[in-house]
């Protein structure tokens, strides 16, 4: 078996954490390039992505994830908050991102940019925001892969309410939304998630081949 597969056999969504471990700096630095080089449509990466530390915060945010431990138990709590009502402005931004980086006169990504433009535009309000909170998700795979090769356990959480999330961080105001949880750190010796045997589809269930 690959090095590979054997890190996605070994990662599950842990229940209980050591909240004695500590993700390391090191460790966080190369979990935060996993994120930041991740897909996205476009290449837009049109979200923030929350790193929260504060204990007294993080309490406030457990009730608003149904209680859940893992919120303050864990290392490390991220929050994934897609834009909202993007527009031509975040279009813009990634086109002098691009001229920079790659030394290409703005005026030669006109054409990109105009063909991004018309896209986006004509999407709602609400496709709009459905599309950005997908994002996120690309994301959140990165930040899985990458932890599972480092032996940090991943919980992905969609269970908690967005509008309360929103208010506690003052995200509304920033033309965020929270769109994904994801709690980082050390699994509890006394986790008994992590001894169940891991349950997928079969290869016959899942695939087909045309």
């Amino acid at each position: 078996m690959s090095t590979f597969l054997e890190h996605q056999n070994w990662r599950y969504a842990t229940k209980k954490f050591d909240t004695t471990k500590k993700i390391t700096t090191e460790d966080l630095t190369i979990l935060k390039e996993a994120i930041r080089l991740s897909s996205s449509s476009y290449g837009l990466q049109p979200y923030k992505v929350i790193i929260v530390e504060n204990p007294e915060l993080r309490a406030q945010l457990q009730p608003a994830a149904w209680g859940q431990s893992q919120i303050v138990e864990a290392s490390h709590l991220i929050i994934f908050a897609n834009e909202t009502n993007i527009g031509d402005d975040a279009i813009d931004s990634f086109l002098k991102n691009i001229s920079e980086t790659r030394s290409t006169p703005l005026e030669a990504l006109a054409g990109y940019g105009d063909f991004m433009k018309s896209n986006i535009s004509t999407l709602t309000s609400e496709a709009k925001n459905i599309w950005t909170a997908k994002q996120t998700y690309l994301a959140l795979g990165n930040l899985l892969n990458a932890a599972a090769e480092l032996r940090i356990d991943v919980t992905p959480m969609e269970g908690f309410l967005p509008e309360q999330v929103n208010e506690i961080l003052g995200l509304d105001k920033l033309g965020l939304n929270a769109s994904l949880i994801a709690t980082l750190g050390y699994r509890h010796s006394e986790d008994a998630t992590q001894h169940y045997k891991k349950v997928r589809k079969s290869n016959e269930d899942l695939f087909i081949t045309l």
